[in-house]
């Protein structure tokens, strides 16, 4: 993870994901439709399963989810959840060959608009022990609480240029 420093925000830029193949894991990453998001490191451990983060697409429907749980298949994910209708909305769960864990998410439950490549949100959701230490860390580094909900959820400011939102 990049972060980055404004006059006003600090924010995160970028993530980076390390990979056992980058060119095979730019070849996912292009087809999923998110490489412009992500950097990738050449990386000897193994890696596979949760790793301590997932990272979230937030689109704007259904038939985007769709879209975007289809590419990640047809370019090599397994999907871990299958998209569906819940409580909060609809979403599926595909974990890349690479073995990073991607949601893919709408609040829509209904589908009335088409299919686009347009992403709302990235998020990257870190797994941590105490949520309420993880959220003062990254205030004192200059993040701005967003949402709280106690210890159990943190979510940080970013500003418009930022295409990537941390979450705890």
């Amino acid at each position: 993870m990049a972060m980055a420093t404004t006059a006003s925000h600090t924010s995160v830029a970028s993530v980076t994901l390390e990979v056992a193949d980058p060119e095979a894991a730019r070849r996912f990453y292009t087809a999923f439709g998110v490489d412009t998001y992500v950097r990738l490191r050449t990386s000897e451990a193994p890696s596979f399963g949760f790793r301590g983060f997932t990272l979230a697409l937030t689109v704007s429907g259904p038939a985007t989810v769709d879209s975007f749980v289809g590419a990640a298949v047809d370019a090599g994910a397994t999907v871990l959840k299958p998209a569906a209708k819940s409580l909060w909305g609809y979403g599926g769960v595909v974990q890349a060959p690479d073995g990073t864990i991607w949601k893919v998410a709408t609040s829509a439950k209904k589908n009335g608009k088409p299919a686009t490549q347009e992403i709302d949100e990235i998020v990257l959701l870190l797994g941590v022990e105490d949520v309420k230490a993880a959220k003062q860390f990254y205030v004192s580094r200059g993040l701005t609480v967003a949402k709280s909900f106690g210890g159990k959820y943190a979510e940080f400011a970013s500003d418009e240029s930022s295409p990537v939102k941390l979450a705890l």
